[in-house]
């Protein structure tokens, strides 16, 4: 993968989860929460977790909140009708 053995590192959420499928608006939702993460060093949940798959051993952040220092965040948002958008925010200084 792009992130190599560093892949295990890196945690993994989704607000889909809380906030359902808002369509074109998922991309603008995702960065004000990534922006949050970045200012109060937390990291949301994926909320209703219940059942891991086995095969996938990363580093997921189920049911609660987790604090962690956040200097980078990797939005990816895909809505019906092709309303995708990716975009990286990263601490400044």
């Amino acid at each position: 993968t792009v992130l190599g053995d560093r892949a295990f590192q890196v945690p993994i959420t989704g607000l889909k989860s809380m906030t359902g499928h808002s369509a074109g608006g998922c991309g603008a939702i995702e960065a004000a929460a990534g922006i949050g993460s970045l200012l109060d060093d937390i990291l949301p949940p994926t909320i209703n977790y219940d059942t891991p798959d086995p095969d996938c051993d990363l580093d997921y952040v189920p049911n609660v909140a987790r604090r962690a220092r956040v200097s980078t965040i990797l939005s990816n948002g895909f809505g019906f009708g092709g309303h995708n958008s990716c975009i990286v925010i990263r601490r400044y200084a």
